[in-house]
């Protein structure tokens, strides 16, 4: 037995369950593919001043959640808590938005890390799809990834989530809201370190999840009443393309989300089969993160979905998703000669784009048979020294149990035929 165990809060994905998380993001990816956008990758680390200016010095995961270290070079680095800052870092870094063609469209998909307090659907180490339109100001693009978000969800089956809707208003009409929500919340019975925050980052606050801050809120100024008529257009034009396309959604007037750099549209995916870890996905408009980390003024929009939280939203609805086998064929040698003949039989399949496994170790026919069965595969070819002499080989149906001899070479052709 080994000794190791995996760090608290994190997981191994291994088969067969590894398989619904491969599935889940293919099908977050698909609609992504379909629209435009490309793919990304970034690093699992980053400098710690991308995060602090991005995400926000006063956030949680800034003050609390980031894994964050000093090299032996001295320089200070931290592990990704989040997407977003990293995949715009990248893009202006490769200078995409200037090469004529905005908005860049940008997809990925990897792991990100937060030192949290673990609990089921909330992890150390977790992984996200996201998406990211930047350089654009448009409601047709909020619009457009709220649907595609929700298109990925149905596609898997998914129909007991919802959508909250919101908007943070921008710079001009922002700053007046936040004093008359700071006015507000000075008045209230709050923590030291609640009133620092009510100080940097007043919104934040709403979006405290402790409910002695949350009873405490009722009646406190909501944005929507503070929004300049600029905002106010932007904002019903994304609700007006949203409910044109038949996308469902909810007015969520305290919906904050937990980082700094949002602004007009934010938004969230809901699932209530969750518990307290209900939020599967989420994002918004970030006009303003570009000049934060350096670069030009860039309006952007995009979202992160959880695939951790997905996976337990389909199981919570016992969504069983249609995973294709991973082995078609199962090729089970007798003998040494048969042994070497059926392995070059099973390579010339796997080339031919047919999913095929062998029986490794020399085993007998019964416990051969016993691993072709557990291997899902729809066909074994079974293989014996009279066999070879007659140049066929045994093609045996694993669900019927029909077994039928096929010339050896005539095994690609046969199982392209029935495999279609």
């Amino acid at each position: 037995m080994s000794t190791f165990q995996a760090p608290k809060g994190t997981y191994d994905l291994i088969p067969p369950d590894s398989a619904k998380y491969l599935a889940v993001r293919e099908a977050i990816a698909a609609p992504l593919r379909n629209s435009g956008y490309g793919y990304v990758e970034t690093p699992g680390f980053e400098n710690v001043e991308l995060f602090a200016r991005g995400v926000g010095e006063s956030t949680d995961i800034v003050t609390k959640e980031m894994y964050a270290f000093e090299t032996k070079g001295g320089d200070r680095l931290a592990l990704r808590p989040e997407g977003t800052a990293s995949v715009l870092r990248a893009a202006l870094e490769a200078s995409l938005h200037k090469q004529g063609n905005l908005p860049v469209k940008l997809w990925y998909s990897g792991s990100y890390y937060r030192y949290e307090k673990p609990q089921k659907g909330r992890y150390r180490h977790f992984s996200q799809v996201g998406a990211e339109a930047i350089g654009a100001e448009d409601p047709a693009l909020d619009a457009e990834l709220i649907i595609l978000a929700d298109q990925a969800y149905r596609s898997l089956g998914l129909s007991n989530f919802r959508i909250l809707l919101n908007s943070l208003g921008d710079k001009e009409c922002r700053p007046v809201y936040r004093a008359a929500l700071q006015d507000f919340l000075r008045g209230l019975d709050l923590d030291e370190d609640t009133r620092r925050r009510v100080d940097i980052n007043p919104l934040r606050v709403l979006d405290d999840k402790r409910e002695s801050v949350q009873k405490q809120l009722t009646g406190a100024p909501m944005l929507r009443d503070f929004l300049c008529d600029a905002c106010k257009a932007y904002h019903e034009e994304v609700r007006e393309l949203l409910t044109e396309a038949g996308v469902v959604f909810e007015d969520d007037p305290k919906l904050v989300r937990g980082l700094d750099y949002y602004t007009r549209t934010t938004f969230e995916f809901v699932h209530d089969g969750l518990g307290s870890q209900s939020a599967v996905g989420g994002g918004g408009r970030y006009d303003g993160l570009s000049e934060m980390i350096g670069g030009p003024a860039l309006p952007s929009v995009g979202w992160a979905l959880g695939v951790d939280r997905t996976v337990l939203a389909l199981e919570a609805e016992g969504v069983e998703l249609d995973l294709p086998s991973s082995t078609s064929v199962y090729a089970v040698p007798l003998g040494e000669e048969a042994r070497r003949t059926l392995f070059a039989k099973v390579t010339e399949l796997r080339k031919a784009g047919i999913a095929a496994d062998f029986s490794y170790g020399g085993k007998g026919l019964k416990a051969a048979m016993k691993a072709a069965n557990r291997s899902g595969a729809r066909y074994a070819l079974v293989l014996g020294e009279r066999d070879i002499a007659e140049g066929v080989v045994q093609l045996k149906d694993m669900d019927s149990g029909e077994q039928t001899a096929i010339a050896l070479d005539a095994v690609r052709t046969e199982l392209k035929s029935r495999l279609g």
